[in-house]
């Protein structure tokens, strides 16, 4: 069945119009930014299949090439697709910029979206102004964290070229166990003592994954 073949009260666009965009499902939504479906499918029916296919929290994550397996999705409407999530990354971290930390759940929420491989370590150091803003966030090393490997002149560098009074370490863990390593710990104890040489204080640092978070600070080990 075609959109235009719907009673107008069951099309998303009237309805959109008529009682706003919380009326409407996801698959309706992004019905009305894909606009058009096939000759044998109707735009509604195919935006269900892809809600039913990936769920809304993982369509996020989707790349063209999967999307494209879904019947009526070419490569411009997988482009759409992405697009608007992309968009929606960009207008969180527009709302993170100068975000003042006061907890660790703060960091968890500045961090969402950033990493970008969560199969991956990653190590971010997030520099903060003497009012707890966050004013820059930098990329240090992509790996397994080893104190042999990181350096505190790598963690530091950019710190004192932007004035930063104090500095919080993020990372992830791609397990989900946020239970701290030997390692990460040695790490920890090291980058704590260059703190105190420079003068930059270190004040947490967070280790991440999907579902949970574990801060130093908030465990009372830094």
């Amino acid at each position: 069945m075609r959109i235009h073949d719907l009673d107008p009260e069951n099309r998303p666009t009237e309805r959109f119009l008529q009682f706003g965009p919380a009326s409407l499902s996801p698959a309706e939504l992004l019905a009305i930014i894909l606009r058009a479906g096939t000759k044998h499918l109707n735009i509604v029916d195919v935006c269900h299949e892809i809600i039913a296919e990936f769920s809304l929290e993982k369509l996020a994550e989707t790349t063209p090439r999967e999307l494209q397996k879904i019947r009526g999705i070419g490569k411009v409407k997988s482009m759409q697709i992405i697009a608007v999530f992309e968009l929606n990354k960009r207008l969180h971290y527009a709302r993170n910029i100068n975000k003042k930390i006061t907890v660790a759940r703060d960091i968890v929420e500045y961090m969402t979206g950033r990493i970008p491989d969560e199969t991956k370590e990653h190590l971010f150091v997030l520099h903060l102004n003497t009012k707890n803003q966050i004013i820059k966030n930098e990329l240090v090393s992509v790996g397994t964290l080893n104190a042999a490997l990181i350096h505190p002149r790598e963690v530091f560098k950019s710190a004192i070229r932007e004035s930063a009074h104090a500095i919080i370490l993020v990372h992830n863990h791609p397990s989900g166990d946020v239970e701290p390593s030997n390692a990460d710990k040695k790490v920890t104890t090291i980058l704590k003592q260059a703190s105190a040489i420079l003068q930059i204080d270190l004040l947490d640092h967070v280790i991440i994954s999907k579902e949970e978070w574990f801060s130093f600070r908030e465990r009372s080990i830094l």
